[in-house]
């Protein structure tokens, strides 16, 4: 029995043919947008808030440093009493020094007038952690103690002039006082105590290659105090602090090095030769422990 034609082939399946689109490609669309649309004011008003924001950040970050760069030449200035006569004179000059750096912070006070502190604190933090150094390095030379967060904002105080509008003409503005704050954050404060740690033990090296033989011994007792107080913190704090509490006790082993050194071998090593002796000793103490 013959198999009927096309019996057991697999039909072919019609495709319809596809319409090739006849639109011209240099025909120009035109498109009309509605500028008076809610949507368009909307992404105006986004516009105008993002742009306002970040000019606001950057005249943050350029006020941080200069308060970074004026706190480090105040911290400069400090470690001059090692070598001075008058250290009174020293710290009045130092301390003329960081008045101007209050200035510059209550700059960013101006700024931040009416703004949440947390969503321009990374503009500003690496100027306010240097300040806390330098207040609290002159803090510590005066009177040999730490310096509280709530003396450092004591002094964040600022008297701005604002002027209201009269509505008679003729009339000059009034100007009315006002007082502007700025706190600290205790981050802020922890992370500028733990850089202090490094400027005391440079001193450290200093005071005892001009013959002070009293200043490394209260400063290892006083970083001792200093590392007690972050080992409670520990890694439970902010990322920032546990990650500076190697360098403080880096900073802590070679002030008892030095004083170590000073009671074991003080009378062998003669005192103008103390300085290098450190300096050596501390360079080894930062190959050992992998230190660049």
């Amino acid at each position: 029995m013959s198999k009927r034609e096309g019996e057991g082939c697999p039909r072919k399946k019609k495709t319809d043919s596809v319409q090739k689109d006849n639109c011209d490609p240099n025909q120009k669309v035109n498109l009309t947008v509605n500028l008076s649309s809610p949507v368009i004011d909307a992404f105006k008003v986004f516009q105008l808030e993002l742009d306002t924001k970040h000019d606001k950040y950057e005249r943050l970050v350029k006020l941080s440093r200069d308060v970074t760069i004026d706190s480090k030449r105040s911290i400069f200035l400090l470690h001059r009493v090692t070598s001075v006569s008058d250290v009174e004179e020293v710290l009045a000059e130092a301390d003329v020094k960081l008045g101007g750096v209050r200035q510059k912070i209550g700059l960013i006070a101006e700024e931040l007038r009416g703004e949440d502190l947390y969503q321009f604190h990374r503009a500003f933090t690496p100027g306010i952690q240097e300040y806390v150094e330098a207040v609290s390095f002159h803090h510590f030379i005066k009177h040999r103690t730490l310096i509280s967060l709530e003396d450092i904002n004591a002094k964040l105080l600022f008297m701005k002039d604002s002027y209201s509008k009269e509505s008679t003409e003729g009339q000059q503005p009034v100007a009315a006082h006002q007082v502007l704050t700025f706190q600290v954050t205790p981050t802020d404060y922890l992370l500028g105590v733990a850089d202090l740690t490094g400027e005391l033990m440079r001193m450290c090296i200093s005071s005892v290659g001009n013959g002070d033989m009293d200043t490394p011994f209260q400063v290892s007792m006083f970083l001792r105090q200093i590392h007690d107080g972050f080992s409670y913190i520990g890694n439970t704090g902010p990322y920032e602090v546990s990650k500076k509490l190697h360098t403080l006790r880096q900073s802590l082993s070679k002030v008892e090095d030095a004083c170590y050194t000073l009671k074991v071998r003080g009378s062998e090593i003669p005192k103008h030769m103390l300085a290098d002796v450190f300096s050596s000793r501390a360079s080894m103490i930062d190959q050992d422990e992998g230190v660049a």
